[in-house]
């Protein structure tokens, strides 16, 4: 473990209904070092999708503050906390969010192109190789089968080497075997590459992998997960 690397002080998201105003969110406040892992568990319309939103930037709370990597991202442009994010976050999602067009290489490849990185093959086909699809390299994510989709979306994830990588129900499409393999991939990376993992997922033994738990019920925390 490290210094603190993402810090929520008294988050609250309220959005307008036609009833009035919606509570999402209230006044959750959490700290993470470099190097930890946090699963954010809870039936679905908890607030752990709005939460995860929250601390990545993609999203600002009505109340309170989230401090990533040093960088207030309440006191940011929307072109600010895309740069901040560019340099310090990567996500998977439960959906892989590959670009068709694009075969495994060119998927992972393109961050790192974004960003002006000269080894940016040889780092995609390393990390390919990595989560053992070397001999996929050419293939497009339609000939890919579901899990193979989701290695692809890993190596993109970690490719900029993020300081922390935000996984939504990133296991939530795929059968059992091929959902544990994907989990053990995330953690092998994780602690080899010192990124610090915030994971929103349904599975518990997912959860109780990562070195944190914590519980949302209608948007409150409600406390950490039980053994």
């Amino acid at each position: 473990m490290g210094a603190s690397i993402l810090t929520a002080r008294n988050l609250s998201k309220v959005v307008p209904s036609a009833e009035g105003d919606l509570t999402i969110l209230h006044s959750l406040s959490l700290e993470l070092a470099r190097g930890d892992s946090l699963a954010i568990v809870g039936a679905s319309g908890s607030g752990k999708s709005t939460l995860l939103g929250l601390l990545a930037g993609l999203d600002l709370p009505s109340v309170g503050a989230v401090v990533l990597a040093g960088n207030d991202l309440s006191t940011l442009d929307e072109d600010q906390r895309a740069q901040v994010r560019a340099e310090h976050v990567g996500f998977v999602f439960q959906s892989f969010q590959l670009l068709d067009s694009l075969n495994a290489l060119e998927n992972v490849m393109l961050p790192l192109e974004l960003d002006g990185r000269k080894d940016a093959r040889s780092q995609a086909r390393h990390l390919l190789e990595r989560v053992g699809l070397a001999q996929r390299l050419t293939h497009s994510p339609r000939q890919l089968s579901g899990g193979e989709q989701q290695r692809v979306a890993i190596a993109r994830a970690f490719a900029a080497e993020p300081s922390v990588l935000f996984a939504d129900e990133p296991t939530g499409n795929l059968d059992s075997h091929t959902g544990e393999r994907i989990s053990d991939l995330l953690f092998e990376l994780n602690k080899e590459r010192g990124t610090t993992l915030v994971l929103v997922t349904h599975d518990e033994r997912l959860a109780h992998r990562c070195h944190r738990q914590i519980r949302l019920d209608a948007g409150r925390l409600v406390g950490p997960l039980e053994p």
